[in-house]
């Protein structure tokens, strides 16, 4: 009885050794799977493409501001005045000139607008050699009043404001990309125009 007492007692005592053991080695395993995927999701987050970089809008840094003078037509509809107006400096001048011209006059200056209603600048285009090639939309034509004073009044609004800059020499008018041979049926517009100061009118 003691003897299988005894042998009992070693079986016991084998059990509970070969328990911990094998908890043990569980324990093990499962610390190494997890250092072995740790490693590896290392190893994938270093093998990835490095991320593009932010690009960072800088703003332009302002050139101020400068004077130009647009010609409108006077109250009576007869001749062209000068409006001196204050714009952004920018490096595009003969552009932000044209665009002030086609949104008209102050209403202070009790001018009227030479430009139809609707005309958009499509491109402008200054040569090294003094052309400006200047591109209207269709409504430069389309929406135009008619009439030869009307006509001239339009053509050297556009002509005698861009010829106020020393790199404008001469004006070329396109509508829609193409060239014309009148505005509105009377000045001759299909070669390039050179500054007249005809209709201009002292204030």
């Amino acid at each position: 009885m003691l003897r299988y007492l005894r042998l009992l007692k070693v079986i016991v005592v084998l059990l509970v050794i070969s328990t911990c053991s094998w908890l043990a080695g569980c324990v093990m395993l499962d610390q190494l799977w997890s250092l072995k995927q740790k490693e590896k999701n290392q190893k994938e987050v270093q093998d990835l493409p490095p991320e593009p970089a932010q690009l960072v809008t800088v703003p332009a840094k302002p050139l101020g501001r400068t004077k130009v003078d647009l010609y409108f037509a006077d109250p009576s509809g007869k001749g062209l005045v000068s409006e001196r107006r204050e714009i952004p400096k920018v490096e595009g001048i003969a552009r932000a000139t044209i665009e002030e011209l086609i949104k008209g006059p102050s209403k202070q200056s009790g001018l009227l607008p030479t430009i139809p209603k609707g005309t958009g600048l499509l491109d402008i285009n200054v040569r090294p050699d003094g052309l400006c090639i200047v591109n209207f939309s269709q409504e430069f034509v389309a929406n135009h009043t008619k009439g030869s004073l009307s006509e001239a009044l339009t053509v050297y609004s556009v002509v005698n404001t861009l010829t106020q800059f020393p790199t404008v020499q001469k004006v070329k008018f396109l509508v829609d990309g193409q060239e014309r041979d009148t505005l509105a049926g009377h000045l001759d517009i299909s070669t390039a125009m050179a500054r007249d100061e005809k209709l201009i009118k002292q204030k």
